[in-house]
């Protein structure tokens, strides 16, 4: 039985989508099997999308020290369906700020905490333009999160 890896991103830079670009490629290496991976917007993922997956990929700019309003707006929507049935669903992170991104990472890890979902690789934090490195950091991420559903 396949599983279902949800990307779940804001993607309105071309750095943004650089990251993005990279993490579905890590997600879908051809060496990760069993493993179906759905990219949603943000702002268009609905509640029944997040509740079906089993473990998340999720993109954001840092807009003001906090995660975007797209991804705080899929969380808002569907927060309290995936309250209890989705604890324990692996997840990761990868963020894009000009500045600081610490704010954005305590609120996604605020809310993932809350839904009891785990870590499953460290996050991927860039600054400025994605570096080689960066956007490796970003396919890790997303081959990681993607070989834990394996099982």
């Amino acid at each position: 039985m396949s599983k279902t890896l949800l990307i779940v991103h804001h993607t309105p830079s071309p750095h943004c989508q650089e990251m993005f670009e990279a993490v579905v490629a890590g997600a879908t290496d051809p060496e990760i099997e069993g493993v179906e991976v759905i990219r949603r917007p943000a702002l268009t993922v609905s509640p029944v999308e997040m509740l079906e997956a089993d473990g998340y990929l999720l993109g954001t700019p840092a807009n003001l020290g906090y995660i975007s309003g797209a991804l705080k707006h899929a969380f808002d929507c569907a927060y309290y369906q995936l309250l209890d049935s989705t604890q324990g669903r692996p997840f990761g992170l990868y963020l894009h700020g000009n500045e600081g991104a610490e704010g954005a990472q305590r609120a996604v890890d605020g809310i993932t905490t809350g839904l009891g979902w785990v870590k499953a690789a460290e996050y991927a934090v860039v600054s400025g333009k994605p570096t080689k490195a960066d956007v490796e950091a970003c396919w890790e991420l997303g081959a990681t999160v993607a070989a834990t559903l394996m099982g």
